[in-house]
């Protein structure tokens, strides 16, 4: 069987479109959102014993984004959550795939990031004593719906959907776009394939903040709302580094990054 925690997000609507409808238990987060206390273990147990869970594998796709919000807020359902399902299940021989950040190599000092790596350790150390667990490093995912109003995509959305000016930096830095349903199909590979550990889910093929925002303002004739060098340049970022696809996802294949953000926020200007 396949178990989903958070369903309802981007990414678990999408790995739970993978399967067949009869295949697929999306647990409600009534159910899952305790899961995150010390005392859990024993409850989480309980639920999964039931039917066959040495044949299955469970997806935690729930996650706090916001790195505004607490350590505490964080921790809690970025790793204690995770960390409980993990302890719990593997026992019974059931895999679990958990879901971290690219930024984990680089932006160590952010709240959010430091929740996923300590996460990501985990998931090694747990494997080294018998787990079945993936970790996978996701890029920055968009479709389906509503980007994230923190993130630079929401962010952009806002400014074009209210004709305000949009400040940034010089836009240097490195990102990978996926989207949301390309990064599903791939994931669905990795665990067909039994791979274990950590993972970096990448295409390779980057593209720089200010490139993509230009693309974007552009697009919608409103390039005069793009203020590059506004904002001074971080500190810690990710200016050179270019991910390379794992060996494990060969054959996959991903959209062409800009135009398909491009199409993806004109239709979202139009929801």
């Amino acid at each position: 069987m396949i178990f989903v925690l958070g369903s309802r997000g981007r990414l678990g609507q999408a790995v739970a479109a993978q399967y067949a409808p009869g295949d697929v238990v999306c647990i409600d987060r009534a159910v899952y959102e305790s899961w995150s206390s010390a005392d859990a273990v024993a409850g989480i147990s309980e639920f999964f014993s039931r039917g066959q869970p040495e044949h299955s594998v469970v997806y935690i796709c729930s996650g706090l984004l916001d790195p505004r919000l607490s350590d505490e807020q964080l921790l809690a359902v970025n790793y204690h959550l995770p960390r409980n399902v993990i302890e719990s299940v593997a026992p019974l021989g059931a895999r679990v795939v958990t879901f971290g950040t690219a930024m984990e190599h680089t932006l160590t000092s952010n709240s959010y990031v430091q929740s996923k790596l300590r996460l990501s350790r985990f998931v090694e150390d747990a494997n080294a004593g018998g787990a079945q667990a993936t970790h996978v490093r996701i890029h920055t995912l968009y479709g389906s719906g509503e980007p994230s109003p923190f993130m630079f995509l929401g962010q952009i959305l806002t400014a074009l959907r209210t004709d305000s000016p949009f400040s940034m930096t010089m836009g240097r830095q490195l990102r990978e776009y996926h989207h949301v349903d390309d990064d599903a199909r791939a994931i669905k590979s990795l665990v067909d394939a039994n791979i274990v550990g950590v993972v970096d889910l990448a295409h390779g093929n980057p593209v720089t903040l200010r490139n993509l925002a230009q693309a974007i303002f552009s697009a919608f004739g409103k390039p005069h709302l793009l203020q590059l060098g506004a904002l001074p340049e971080p500190a810690q970022e990710n200016f050179d580094h270019v991910f390379q696809a794992p060996s494990a996802l060969k054959g996959s294949t991903f959209r062409d990054s800009i135009p398909s953000v491009v199409e993806y926020m004109k239709s979202r200007m139009n929801a």
